[in-house]
């Protein structure tokens, strides 16, 4: 399966797509430049370029000055596409077109961050079990619903690499490196990083729910877990307490002690977090959004989404075109 990752070239093409991850970029070479310095030899080499060669400017704004546009890539045989927030709006037939050609000529093609939606609307992950950042992951489920997506931190299979982004790319990249220079250079560079371990794909992306509640009580941490599994389809209150093994009396009294919020205003707050990533990500119809979230009409959800953020999910969704328009890359439908 890792055949051709066991002969990585010594040039790994670099695209970035316009408000990139700097940290995904970042996590993707600086494993190769170490590499590079502590077996005092240039095992890797690294191309990065742009679709028309132009510069491109980072989700922070940091600007990066290509090597050139994709006519400079000559026989790849590994290529990382970075990408990040608003990717999904990101059209190019060009790109697209580029990638499907090399795809057919047996290149091995990666993704970091939200990199996987470019693969994806190029058609190049069918067959293939990938991830993705786990704030896209519902969105990404929603838009391309026969793609085996996962939660882990990276995922190989076959030809296809995909990484989550974050600090995940630094585990990736020592992974390849472990499996084609060994084990111990991996360990060095890991240590250069003062990054204790490198961690294997099957990894989850988020902390254990305990701690990022910042709660050990079990039956609420079980009960706050069926929710998070239950958006589209509400539990009550009763069979929240039913599955938990208590009462509604003490589910109140668990979320008033633990949360101070009532289980209903906390089970709605997750479900309108939800609501907002679908609306951000995706040109689902309001209506649409409304129902994968639980809410049985357009107009009851749009009142409980004024309540929570201020403001209508129309105008935030415009407020999102807003956000887009400068890049010329929006599609949304209103």
């Amino acid at each position: 399966m890792l055949d051709k990752i066991h002969n990585l070239p010594t040039i790994i093409d670099i695209i970035l797509i316009p408000d990139f991850s700097l940290m995904a970029f970042s996590s993707a070479i600086e494993p190769l430049r170490l590499a590079n310095r502590l077996a005092d030899g240039k095992l890797y080499d690294w191309r990065v370029v742009s679709v028309d060669g132009n510069s491109v400017v980072s989700s922070n704004g940091v600007e990066i000055v290509p090597s050139g546009g994709l006519n400079i890539i000559q026989k790849p045989k590994l290529i990382f596409v970075i990408s990040g927030y608003g990717v999904q709006f990101y059209n190019n037939d060009k790109l697209f077109s580029f990638l499907r050609k090399s795809a057919r000529e047996g290149v091995v093609l990666g993704a970091f961050s939200t990199g996987a939606y470019v693969l994806a609307k190029a058609g190049l992950l069918r067959d293939r079990r990938c991830t993705i950042h786990w704030e896209n992951l519902e969105s990404f489920k929603e838009v391309f619903p026969n793609i085996e997506v996962s939660s882990d931190i990276y995922e190989i299979d076959r030809d296809r690499i995909t990484c989550s982004g974050g600090t995940a790319g630094l585990d990736m990249m020592l992974y390849l490196i472990r499996k084609q220079h060994g084990e111990t250079l991996a360990a060095e560079i890991s240590d250069q990083f003062i990054h204790d371990r490198i961690r294997e794909p099957h990894n989850k992306q988020k902390m254990a729910l305990r701690m990022r509640l910042g709660v050990a009580h079990p039956k609420l941490v079980g009960v706050v877990e069926e929710m998070g599994l239950n958006l589209e389809d509400p539990l009550s209150q009763k069979e929240l307490a039913v599955k938990a093994g208590i009462s509604t009396r003490q589910l109140e009294r668990l979320f008033s002690k633990y949360m101070g919020l009532t289980p209903t205003r906390y089970y709605l707050n997750l479900r309108l977090n939800r609501a907002k990533q679908l609306l951000d990500q995706t040109n689902m119809s309001i209506l649409s959004v409304a129902l994968a979230c639980g809410f049985i009409s357009a107009s009851h959800f749009s009142k409980c989404f004024k309540e929570y953020y201020g403001r209508t999910a129309r105008e935030d969704r415009n407020e999102r075109y807003k956000t887009y328009r400068r890049t010329e890359i929006l599609e949304v439908v209103n």
